[in-house]
């Protein structure tokens, strides 16, 4: 008899114990934000926040407010939308607070890279002297070079005519953005002599066109692959293109390499002093190219996308381009050589800035995730206090609370390429209720865990946009044809892909 009770209690308290774990017996506590674990345990709302994050946000605030937390996946979300609070969660203190937890599983998972305790400080130390300042110039230079390489190493021969060529848009920006982008970083082929500069040439655009094709193919499986749900086939894929690019990008090849940045070179040494082994670090090199090159090529395609459907937006930034070549010495004439385009030229662009900011506004969706280590209070702007729940998460979606809110962006879904700036050329204030807005347009992420390389990112896309404004006359193939959709699988990743491609055409302007 007594058997039986052991067995009977066993067996209650596995049945209980699964259930908590579950999440079966989760309660709001009196100053806990509403609460919505939705019908299945464990999972909760994981499929329709996977089939439509967006959407499904958007339903939950309709129902819940500005705060509210939801299960997805076995953890508790509690996702804020009040823009007013954002500081409050992107400032706190690691020790309340911490983006590292949620960002190391990720990596781990996507690139197979497990991060050492000071990743953080290398890559910020790191992007602070290369990718800002007096290294973000000789950055912009080398980036500036390897366009040219790229797009422009035919006019001094004469071969390219002034003719239409007929392209897929968000290829070819995806392409020639990513690829100028990985030669700046990566390094490119040695060549000794002037004689033989030419053939490393040719080898860095062929290398680097096949290294862009396979990166593409791990492009297209990242979203299911950061919620680990790919088939078997496709995970075998991925598998394989994560050894390819340990190899491709792996340190030992990159000591062969000429030009290589010092924000690849210095990391690479700091990692290795920290006692990274060089598998690790091969892997690391991996998570460094997506995170550079993952959303500019993408933005750059949009960017153009948008001026080439709104004639007037199109002819202010082309106008405000030639001014700022004029007055550089760098105007495209017949017969000219291509323009140089300094770091200092395309800080004179304010309406190519706005535009570029608008583009990002409409088109740029991360959420920023933190791991609650200790119960948080917090203060929303309505004067309410709720605490965040040790073990959850607390998340942001800015792209609907501020990025496509009327309240702060009125008409939200139209392209407007001068939102951002006054008629002087300052940069426009935001509010909400007439109270003025700190946060109001976040495509890098905000606080300690802003983008490191955004001024980078931005320098690389507008180097491109400048490029093509200035050497090409371009067009839709067909004018009437609507922007894309976007990819709602890709909601959280930064910059949002569409579902089609679209055909434009471009000839040389002189």
């Amino acid at each position: 008899m007594a058997f039986w009770v052991i067995l009977l209690c066993t067996l209650i308290a596995s049945l209980l114990g699964g259930l908590y774990l579950l999440g079966a017996f989760r309660r709001r506590r009196p100053d806990e934000p509403p609460l919505d674990k939705g019908t299945i345990p464990w999972l909760g709302y994981t499929l329709d926040f996977r089939k439509d994050s967006s959407e499904f946000l958007k339903r939950m605030q309709r129902k819940h407010g500005d705060i509210f937390t939801v299960l997805i996946g076995g953890y508790y979300f509690t996702f804020l939308m009040d823009p007013f609070c954002f500081g409050a969660i992107v400032k706190e203190s690691r020790s309340k607070l911490d983006f590292r937890t949620f960002a190391s599983k990720l990596v781990l998972q996507v690139f197979g890279y497990k991060p050492i305790e000071a990743n953080h400080s290398i890559i910020h130390a790191s992007s602070t002297k290369h990718l800002m300042g007096d290294g973000l110039t000789i950055m912009t230079q080398a980036t500036m070079d390897n366009f040219q390489k790229l797009m422009l190493f035919n006019l001094s021969s004469g071969e390219e005519k002034r003719v239409w060529q007929e392209d897929s848009l968000f290829h070819y920006c995806y392409n020639i953005v990513f690829r100028a982008g990985y030669l700046a970083l990566y390094g490119t082929e040695p060549h000794q002599g002037a004689d033989n500069k030419e053939k490393a040439n040719e080898h860095d655009r062929i290398h680097s066109n096949q290294l862009f094709r396979e990166f593409r193919k791990y492009d297209r499986l990242f979203p299911r692959l950061a919620y680990a749900v790919l088939p078997p086939k496709d995970k075998i894929e991925a598998e394989r293109l994560k050894r390819l690019f340990w190899s491709m990008l792996s340190v030992k090849k990159s000591w062969q390499k000429d030009n290589i940045s010092g924000w690849i070179s210095d990391q690479n040494k700091f990692l290795a002093e920290n006692g990274v082994p060089e598998y690790m670090r091969d892997r690391f090199m991996f998570m460094l190219l997506w995170a550079s090159q993952g959303n500019t090529g993408p933005t750059a395609f949009w960017l153009l996308l948008y001026l080439m459907k709104h004639p007037e937006a199109m002819k202010a930034v082309k106008d405000e381009v030639d001014k700022v070549s004029r007055e550089n010495g760098q105007e495209v004439k017949p017969g000219s050589p291509p323009i140089n385009i300094t770091r200092d030229m395309l800080n004179q662009t304010p309406l190519l800035d706005s535009a570029l900011e608008e583009t990002l506004r409409l088109v740029a969706a991360p959420i920023l995730v933190r791991a609650v280590l200790q119960d948080t209070s917090l203060k929303t702007s309505s004067g309410t206090e709720y605490t965040l729940r040790k073990g959850d998460r607390v998340a942001l979606f800015p792209h609907i609370s501020v990025q496509m809110n009327p309240e702060i962006h009125p008409e939200p879904h139209k392209f407007k390429y001068d939102r951002f700036v006054n008629p002087d050329g300052t940069k426009k204030d935001f509010y909400k209720n007439g109270k003025r807005l700190k946060y109001f347009n976040m495509p890098w992420g905000a606080g300690v865990s802003i983008c490191p390389g955004r001024f980078f990112a931005a320098a690389e896309i507008k180097l491109f946009v400048f490029l093509m404004l200035s050497h090409y006359d371009l067009e839709l193939v067909n004018g009437e044809e609507d922007i894309p959709a976007i990819d709602i699988s890709r909601w959280g990743f930064g910059t949002m892909q569409p579902v089609r491609d679209v055909r434009f055409r471009y000839r040389l302007r002189f």
